[in-house]
């Protein structure tokens, strides 16, 4: 299957073109370590909802 940029929804990196979020979700997981608090907030279709989801996927493995 070809990958495929989405404009709009949830991206899948194994569907769609992404940037690396390895570092992001590194930096969010020591944080969840460290029992801190977080935000997210950026603009609309910045892959606020996309990171949420990697970081559950993400975070249920470890």
């Amino acid at each position: 299957m070809n990958k495929t940029f989405n404009i709009n929804g949830t991206c899948y990196p194994e569907e769609n073109y992404m940037v690396d979020m390895e570092s992001r979700l590194k930096e969010i997981e020591k944080l969840v370590d460290n029992k801190k608090y977080f935000t997210i907030n950026r603009a609309r279709q910045y892959g606020k909802t996309t990171l949420l989801n990697l970081m559950v996927q993400y975070l249920s493995v470890k």
